[in-house]
């Protein structure tokens, strides 16, 4: 309880040094990417993506593969991390992202997405006893969701 009070007064001075943001986390079970402010984030949600601003009403809920889109406010780029599914819990002034699996948008590797992508799609077109049907399901719309992150970050950087 003290950690929390004490993380939520460094968060408070944050937010009245820059107004107008929120304390953004990205977490993944390896490695903290992300702890910083942002004007705006944008998370790939069940349901569709989710636009999240300062204030936002609190929330939680479970996140799908895809690009999370931090708009930081001394950018002009918004940072891309490709998470592979968690979970998304925002309170007015912090959002927090735990997920299962998190990549720098600049660290993902189209090759290795395609042939992910290339062994899904021959897995479940065989369906051959002995692979998962569903795991084969998720390991495609895992790697399509890294091919559709790594086209935003080229049209973000003009490629």
């Amino acid at each position: 309880m003290v950690a929390t009070t004490v993380h939520d007064d460094a968060v408070s001075k944050k937010e009245a040094l820059f107004p107008g943001t929120v304390h953004v986390d990205v977490v993944s079970a390896e490695e903290a990417l992300f702890s910083g402010l942002a004007t705006m984030v944008v998370v790939p949600g069940e349901m569709g993506e989710l636009g999240i601003y300062p204030r936002h009403t609190p929330l939680m809920t479970r996140i799908k593969p895809g690009s999370v889109r931090i708009k930081r406010p001394d950018q002009e780029q918004e940072e891309l991390i490709y998470v592979s599914g968690g979970m998304l819990e925002v309170q007015p002034s912090v959002v927090t992202i735990l997920a299962d699996t998190a990549i720098r948008g600049a660290d993902l590797d189209e090759t290795r997405a395609l042939e992910a992508k290339r062994t899904a799609e021959d897995a479940i077109k065989n369906r051959a006893a002995d692979i998962d049907y569903a795991q084969a399901q998720a390991e495609l719309a895992e790697a399509v969701a890294q091919l559709r992150a790594i086209r935003q970050i080229r049209k973000q950087i003009g490629h």
